[in-house]
């Protein structure tokens, strides 16, 4: 049975797709993205290099200093960073007391990317099962649960968040299981479990109006004529035509989730000293702006690269997984009007 729009009537399929598996449509549609290519590369350089220069876990790192050590200060602390390969003792800069800035957006990036990844994949899950099973099953099913979506929705999450960062603070320490398993973060990871519940209502209601369209297409009557089952018609006829919409608002998620960690840190309610991330570094240096803006800046282009990594990866994957979404090339328009002009003037 076919699970996209494009499968359903081959003959429109273009030239180029057809043969094509699934899958290999996706890889291709993905990877003739530009932008999602290199923010693909350029994000995995990202998670690579935050966790491996100053290590993570109880696993040391390749960089000489880390995020605590108070190193004496060169000079006026400023970046010994010369293009293009001259890094010197400390490229990003130290900051008034001698601790190394790159050490310190290194661990800032960690525990970022920590809170992302939680939050992204807690409110995902729980959004497509919520909107989901709503949109598809209706009835009283789909009132209770709008009903729990709508209480939700009211709740200010910057406020909530910042009580559960507070909260998450006293209950893990240091010594902790957690900070254990976790590399030391002191409450980023209950942070994020506490937000990555209750930050899913946005997408529970795209996916339940998602859910809502396809459930009366032609290919999920067909499957139900066929005796397919509840569960199957959900995860391989609707969820696959719906997973452009998922993914799309799956790394919304996943950015927002920084910049709330960010604004918490900024507001001192997030992570907490000696620990640091790329928020409260940025809250720390602000004074520091005009007269020392290397400390601020480091942290700022790591959220903003961040950021807009994500959310071009999220746009390449709605393209490649939505066989509505289509590729404009203006050359090969331009030529198909000209040859169609060739032809009614012959």
């Amino acid at each position: 049975m076919s699970t996209s729009a494009e499968n359903e009537n081959p003959d429109t399929a273009t030239p180029e797709a057809r043969g094509l598996s699934q899958g290999q449509l996706v890889r291709k549609r993905f990877f003739g993205h530009t932008a999602a290519v290199i923010s693909m590369f350029v994000f995995a350089g990202i998670v690579i290099l935050a966790f491996t220069s100053v290590g993570y876990a109880g696993i040391p790192g390749w960089y000489q200093w880390n995020y605590i050590e108070t190193p004496p200060i060169q000079g006026r602390g400023e970046p010994t960073w010369e293009l293009p390969f001259d890094f010197g003792q400390h490229p990003f800069g130290q900051d008034s007391v001698g601790r190394d800035m790159f050490a310190m957006t290194m661990r800032g990036a960690q525990l970022s990317l920590i809170v992302m990844f939680i939050i992204g994949a807690l409110g995902g899950i729980l959004g497509v099962i919520i909107g989901g099973v709503s949109g598809y099953f209706r009835g009283w099913v789909e009132a209770v649960l709008m009903r729990l979506t709508d209480t939700v929705i009211i709740i200010p999450l910057i406020i909530l968040a910042a009580v559960l960062g507070t909260i998450s603070q006293t209950m893990t320490g240091r010594g902790t299981i957690a900070n254990a398993i976790f590399g030391g973060s002191d409450g980023v990871v209950l942070l994020g479990l506490f937000v990555g519940v209750i930050i899913w209502t946005g997408l529970a209601r795209l996916v339940r109006g998602e859910f809502l369209s396809l459930r009366e297409r032609e290919f999920v009557d067909a499957a139900r004529i066929a005796g397919a089952s509840d569960r199957r018609i959900i995860f391989k006829h609707i969820l696959p035509n719906a997973v452009g919409v998922i993914i799309v608002n799956t790394t919304l998620v996943m950015a927002s989730a920084i910049l709330l960690e960010t604004a918490l840190s900024f507001l001192g309610m997030g992570v907490q000293a000696p620990d640091v991330s790329l928020g409260s570094l940025i809250s720390d240096n602000q004074q520091a702006f005009t007269t020392r803006p290397w400390l601020f800046w480091w942290p700022g282009l790591f959220i903003i690269a961040i950021c807009l990594s994500i959310n071009f990866i999220g746009d390449g994957l709605r393209d490649a997984f939505d066989p509505r979404q289509k590729k404009f090339r203006a050359k090969k328009a331009k030529d198909t009007r000209a040859s169609s002009s060739a032809e009614a003037k012959a």
